[in-house]
């Protein structure tokens, strides 16, 4: 298996699910503090119709985190016939019971609610839906102190966004397992920027962001014989965010924008700054440039050696003796030249 069972140990020490045992803690939160938001909606007169995840976890893309830190997304759905007026309202009262769950730095933001849970490495994000009469989906927009120019309930697609991001009829043989692909691609690119920024770039380098840039950008990359090739569906998914044209070039720097591909349709990247953009960019092409230097390596442990300095310590370098006996990446059964299926969005 050479370089791909590599990979495949390296997504399993990084990947997260909301059925693993160490998010534990954090679904029994989720659930907790959920169950308390419906009393306080119901109680103020606006039931709550739905809840659903949003987020990594929804589209089986989350990554266990550096130090342990977990996100909740629960989308908090009302109907448009008893929401108020003021889409802030529902949203104080989701802040308020967030401050008497012991959460800190609990506050409205102008997409959600959101806060950090004292006693553990949690974080939490509730962003607060009307659901109209033709089923549409309304974001409470607005913050704490809003006035009526700056708060409103504006169009959103949460679950088209979600099956966006799930879909494969695109992927012409094997779609579930080129979809499964795709998911580890993803979790790759977040690893690597979570190795490669500083901590305050990385914290504007959105994750939604790099999932839409991956799946517009997604080449699998299995053989005829059924076999992954996880290195080259990377290298080749790379070059397509590269090339699709999310940098554009301003006074020798560049600025980054990536448009939702449902509604509200609005930049991902809106606001930032064109040094985040420049150095988003810059490590990209020199992502690719590794990704091409160890795609012609034959050594499975110099391959692991360079994918180790893109993605860290958790893609391990074998040892001599777990490497020998089938170095060569030839040898694996794997198409170097074509690939079977087609990209969405590439």
């Amino acid at each position: 298996m050479g370089v791909q069972r590599e990979f495949i140990n390296f997504h399993n020490r990084i990947k997260l699910g909301r059925q693993d045992d160490v998010y534990r803690k954090a679904r029994e939160r989720d659930d907790s503090i959920t169950a308390d938001i419906k009393t306080a909606f119901k109680d103020k007169g606006y039931p709550v119709i739905e809840d659903f995840l949003q987020g990594s976890l929804a589209t089986d893309t989350a990554i266990l985190k550096k130090g342990g830190d977990f996100d909740i997304d629960r989308s908090i759905v009302i109907d448009e016939e008893s929401a108020p007026d003021n889409p802030v309202d529902p949203k104080k009262v989701a802040l308020d019971v967030l401050d008497k769950r012991g959460f800190k730095n609990a506050k409205i933001k102008k997409p959600c609610v959101t806060a950090d849970y004292s006693s553990e490495n949690l974080h939490i994000d509730f962003p607060i839906y009307q659901k109209t009469a033709n089923d549409r989906y309304e974001l409470a927009i607005g913050k704490r102190n809003s006035d009526e120019n700056n708060r409103e309930w504006s169009e959103s697609d949460p679950k088209g966004l979600k099956s966006w991001v799930k879909d494969n009829s695109n992927y012409l043989g094997s779609p579930d397992k080129k979809q499964q692909q795709f998911n580890r691609i993803a979790r790759y690119l977040k690893r690597w920027r979570d190795v490669q920024f500083s901590e305050n770039v990385c914290s504007k380098i959105f994750s939604i962001g790099l999932t839409v840039m991956a799946k517009r950008g997604f080449v699998p990359s299995m053989g005829v014989d059924g076999k992954f090739d996880d290195l080259d569906a990377t290298l080749n998914t790379v070059k397509n965010i590269i090339n699709y044209g999310y940098f554009t070039p301003v006074d020798e720097q560049f600025r980054v924008q990536v448009l939702l591909p449902t509604a509200p349709w609005r930049d991902i990247f809106d606001g930032s700054s064109l040094s985040t953009g420049t150095q988003f960019r810059n490590k990209l092409i020199t992502l690719r440039d590794k990704l091409i230097e160890a795609s012609d390596e034959q050594d499975v442990k110099k391959q692991c050696e360079i994918l180790n300095k893109l993605f860290g310590e958790d893609f391990h370098i074998p040892s001599d003796e777990k490497n020998s006996g089938g170095s060569s990446k030839k040898g694996l059964g794997f198409a170097t030249a074509g690939v079977v299926g087609t990209s969405q969005g590439a």
